[in-house]
């Protein structure tokens, strides 16, 4: 099993509205692990998992929870400099 992880900047109408909330939610749901946080007026994601959740994590930030507005998502595939075991909100 190959671990891969997506360092994900989202922008738009991303706070305030419980992304960072949904984001665990989907990430526990979808079975990756990693962090969560506001950068400013922006989201920011690490992802870690297999390829496949990885990127079907990748696709759920790019559409968000309902009443967000994502505007842009940049995706930044890394090679994992340590392997997470939970995901988190980071604050």
């Amino acid at each position: 099993m190959v671990t891969k992880q997506a360092h994900v900047f989202i922008k738009g109408d991303v706070i305030g509205v419980g992304f960072r909330a949904w984001t665990k939610i989907q990430a526990m749901h979808v079975g990756v692990t990693g962090w969560v946080r506001n950068s400013g007026n922006s989201v920011e994601a690490l992802i870690q998992g297999e390829e496949e959740v990885a990127n079907q994590m990748v696709l759920l930030l790019k559409k968000g929870p309902p009443v967000s507005k994502v505007e842009n998502v940049k995706v930044v595939w890394e090679t994992p400099s340590e392997k997470l075991t939970t995901f988190e909100i980071v604050y």
